[in-house]
C-alpha cells in the first residue's frame, strides 16, 4: 500500500516528491469522507453541515430570521462541537512531535466518533447526538490537517481551491485542486445516494471504513522526508 500511496503522492507533488510522504492521497480520501459525512448531516440531520462551518453560520442567520426549515439549535450544536473538536486537536498536536503519527492518531479518533454516531443512529438516538459526534470528528480532522499544511488539501473547504483554479496558471497545483473538487463531489454524491435511499447508517459505514484505512496507512508509513518505496 505504501508503494502505491507514495507513487500517487509523487504525481500530486512532482516538484517535491517525497516531501509530504504519503499524506497527499490520504488527504484526498479524507476529502471524500467529508462529502459523505456532510451528505448525512445535511440530508438526514436537520439541514446542517458538520464540516462546512461557513454554511452553518449562514444557516444560523437564516434560522434566526425565521426560516422554518432550518434549526438554530442544530446549527449552534454543529459549530460548538466542531470548535470543541478543533480545540482538542490543537491541544494534542504540540504533544506529538511526528506529524504522521499525529495524523494517524486524530484520524483514528475521528473514526471512533463516526462509529459512535453509526451506533447511535441504529439505536434511534436523537439527531442532536449524531450532530455533536460528527462535528467533533470533523473539527479534530480540520485541526490536524491545518497543522500539516499540505498545499491545496484542506479536506473540508473548497473555496480556495476554486479560486486558485480560476486565478492561477495551470500547473501541478491545478491537478491537486481538481482532485480535491472531484473527491468532495463524489463523496457528496455517494453519501447523498446512500442517505436518501438506504439511511444514515448505510452512508456512515463507508466513511468509517475509509477513516480506518487512512489511519492504518498513516500509522504504518515511513516518516515524511525518509522516503517511500517506489
Amino acid at each position: 500500500m505504501n508503494t502505491l500511496l507514495g507513487r500517487a503522492a509523487a504525481r500530486l507533488f512532482p516538484d517535491t516528491p517525497g516531501h509530504h510522504g504519503v499524506l497527499p492521497p490520504l488527504l484526498v480520501l479524507l476529502t471524500f469522507v467529508t462529502g459523505l459525512v456532510d451528505a448525512v448531516s445535511y440530508l438526514g440531520l436537520d439541514r446542517v453541515f458538520v464540516a462546512n462551518m461557513t454554511g452553518n453560520v449562514v444557516f444560523l442567520g437564516f434560522a434566526l430570521a425565521g426560516d422554518k426549515e432550518l434549526s438554530a439549535v442544530a446549527s449552534l450544536l454543529a459549530v460548538t462541537a466542531f470548535a470543541a473538536g478543533a480545540l482538542a486537536g490543537g491541544r494534542i498536536a504540540p504533544r506529538v512531535t511526528e506529524p504522521v503519527r499525529l495524523f494517524a492518531l486524530l484520524v483514528a479518533a475521528h473514526g471512533v466518533l463516526v462509529a459512535a454516531a453509526l451506533v447511535a443512529d441504529l439505536a434511534d438516538v436523537t439527531k442532536h447526538v449524531l450532530i455533536v459526534l460528527l462535528a467533533l470528528g470533523m473539527g479534530a480532522q480540520n485541526a490536524v490537517v491545518g497543522k500539516l499544511a499540505v498545499p491545496d488539501f484542506t479536506t473540508t473547504v473548497l473555496t480556495r481551491a476554486l479560486t486558485g483554479l480560476a486565478a492561477d496558471r495551470p500547473g501541478p497545483a491545478t491537478v491537486r485542486r481538481l482532485f480535491s473538487l472531484a473527491a468532495m463531489f463524489t463523496g457528496a454524491l455517494a453519501g447523498g445516494l446512500l442517505q436518501l435511499h438506504h439511511g444514515t447508517a448505510a452512508a456512515l459505514a463507508p466513511a468509517l471504513l475509509l477513516l480506518t484505512v487512512v489511519a492504518l496507512a498513516a500509522a504504518t508509513t515511513p516518516r515524511p522526508g525518509q522516503g517511500v518505496p517506489s
